[in-house]
Parts: structure tokens; sequence; C-alpha cells
């Protein structure tokens, strides 16, 4: 009898264990590494800003730099209370919430951001702002930049500025070194419809799936490779499976610094200036830190896990540039066709006739 006893009270506690063994598990992200080296109880205003990603990203950990800066510059008036890792929830469901005045801020990145704002839709578009040097020169035009950054203004929310990413490639599993190889591959790409359209028009087999679900997936053999960039590929351990890397740089990555209109144009006009003044040093400074970044994630994919980086010839390039403009010509009545014209011929943009099929 003693020992049904003591049998039931060690199953019971096995049991117990068990059930809260995932719990302990499912650690929560800390900001610990990151917390304020100020007192910013007596802040007279305080804000939430939200984004989904990891601060080892420098275009990520603008934000932390932000709330330092700002908290500096405004006496301590203001405390940027910054949430990245989806502390305040995914991006459609942050979305709402900023526009509700729920929150004040967020950093949306470019492709989530046309939920809200159809025509910021434009630098997901291939070949167009695709490159360092074109990002810095649509940054630099007040004129187009600033009609990108309004896309959001019918809905109670304005823009700012931009980070970075880094530019999209494709990390795979065996080595793509032309569009042939690239057609065997079972890419995992993100559920935008620019996306869908764009790996429709190139012919390849595209998984749409969520990003927590990816690791799995990539180690059983669900997908064969990655629509990323370089940068998360290589921080987010990507490589560990994926040992072949091809640079398409067909578009890059960026988040998009906006804000609750309502709420702004409740501050101070000196704060508001300040403000704006914070957002726009930083952004610059950490947008121009991504090139390097990418540079280093590159060094350390090859050194640290041995990957090989594989270039497309010129043809297959143009080839790919040809067939995604199917793409700026159906989201030219979302975003704008005169002031997708503009950027276009700004920026360079060209689909060349008879090369490439």
């Amino acid at each position: 009898m003693r020992f049904s006893k003591l049998l039931l009270v060690v199953v019971v506690a096995i049991a117990a264990v068990a059930l809260l063994a995932p719990v302990a598990m499912a650690k929560k992200p800390s900001l610990e590494k990151w917390k304020p080296a100020f007192d910013y109880s007596k802040a007279k205003y305080k804000i939430k800003i939200s984004n989904v990603s990891h601060p080892a990203i420098k275009g990520v950990y603008a934000g932390f730099a932000i709330r330092d800066a700002l908290w500096k510059a405004t006496n301590g008036q203001i405390y940027f209370e910054y949430l990245p890792f989806s502390m305040l929830g995914g991006e459609v469901e942050v979305l709402n919430q900023l526009q509700m005045g729920a929150i004040q801020g967020m950093a949306v990145s470019s492709v989530a951001s046309t939920n809200l704002g159809p025509r910021m839709g434009l630098v997901n578009l291939p070949f167009l702002v695709n490159s360092y040097e074109k990002l810095d020169k649509f940054v630099a035009n007040k004129k187009l930049f600033q009609h990108f950054l309004d896309g959001m203004e019918h809905q109670g929310i304005m823009g700012l500025d931009v980070t970075a990413y880094g530019r999209y490639g494709w990390a795979t599993t065996t080595p793509v070194k032309n569009i042939a190889d690239a057609k065997k591959v079972k890419f995992r790409i993100a559920e935008a419809a620019v996306n869908k359209m764009l790996y429709k028009a190139w012919g390849f087999n595209p998984v749409v799936m969520p990003w927590p679900d990816v690791p799995t997936a990539l180690k059983q053999g669900v997908i064969t490779g990655l629509d990323h960039t370089l940068i998360v590929c290589y921080l987010t351990r990507k490589f560990e499976v994926a040992k072949n890397f091809t640079p398409v740089n067909y578009a890059q990555g960026l988040f998009i610094w906006i804000f609750n209109k309502a709420w702004f144009k409740s501050l101070p006009a000196d704060l508001q200036k300040t403000f704006k003044r914070v957002v726009n040093e930083q952004c610059a400074l950490y947008r121009n830190e991504c090139k390097a970044q990418e540079a280093a994630a590159k060094k350390g994919a090859m050194e640290k896990s041995g990957v090989k980086f594989w270039e497309l010839s010129q043809q297959d390039h143009q080839t790919l540039v040809n067939q995604g403009n199917v793409v700026h010509m159906q989201f030219a009545k979302e975003i704008g066709p005169d002031y997708l014209g503009q950027v276009q011929k700004y920026l360079g943009y060209k689909v060349t006739k008879g090369m490439g099929k």
C-alpha cells in the first residue's frame, strides 16, 4: 500500500514537471541587455514603440539609440519605450493598435506596411530601390521620399524615416548558380502579395509560410530555400542548414518608422521639432551601418558556417528583372502610376527588351 502511494506521488510529480517544462522553456525575450541607463519614472511623456525583430540587426537596434538620444535632447521629457521581439504582437495587430492610438509608434517592415499604406509597397517592387546607393539617393530626394512616407496619412499615421536589414537573396540547401537551379528549389516566401506575384512571374516553386515555422520546415526538407536577407539568415542561424547563398539583391528589407499623428500633434511645437530631428539623425546613422553589417555577416557565414556564395550571370539577372516587371505594372495603380514612373526614372529602373525571357 505504502509503495502504491509512493508511486502515485512520483507519477504526479513527473506529470507536474511535464506540464511546467514547456512554460519554463518558452521564456519571453528579455530587454535586460538594452535597459535604459536613466530613471524615466518622472518623464512627462511616455510612449510605446513596437518592432517584431531582434536588436542584433542594426536597423532594429536604432530604436534604442532613438530612445537614449531623445531622452538627452528633451532633457528627460520624453521616454521612448522601445519594445522589439514582437512584445506587443504581430505587425498587423500592432498597426491596428497604432491607428487607434493604443500605442504611439512602430518600426514596421516594408512588407507589412502595405496593409495600411499601399503606396509604401513601392520599396518592395523588384529591382527598384535594391541597392544601398539607390536607397541613399531615394532618401535624399525630399519630394519623392516624403510622398512615400506619407503613405498612411489617410489612416492618421505619419512616417518619419527608414532603417534597413539588408538586401534579399536566396539561402538554399543546394547551390543555386542559375535560374534552372532556382526552379528546383522550394523557396519559403513571406505572406505578401508582391512576393507571391514575383515568384509566380519567375516560374519558381514558392511556399508561403510564417517565419516562426521556417526552422523546422528547413530541417525537415519541407522547404529547401529561403527568400530573405543575408543579415537575417546569418543572425538567425539559418546557415546551419542552408549552406549556400545567392545574392539576388532584388529588394532591400526596410523598417519604416511610423507614428500616430494625433499623438505627435499633441506635443508642444518645440518637442515635435526635436522628436523629428532625433528620429531622422538616428535612422540615418543606423541605416548607414547596414552595409557594413551585411559584409560582416558574409564573412561570418563563410568562415564560421562554411557557406558558399554563388553569383547569377548578367543574362539570368536581366531575365529576373524583365519577368519581375509584371509586379510593377500590377501595383502601379495602388502606388500611383505617375509617382511610380517618377521614381523609376529617378533611380534608373530599366527593362531590357530582347534580353532574357
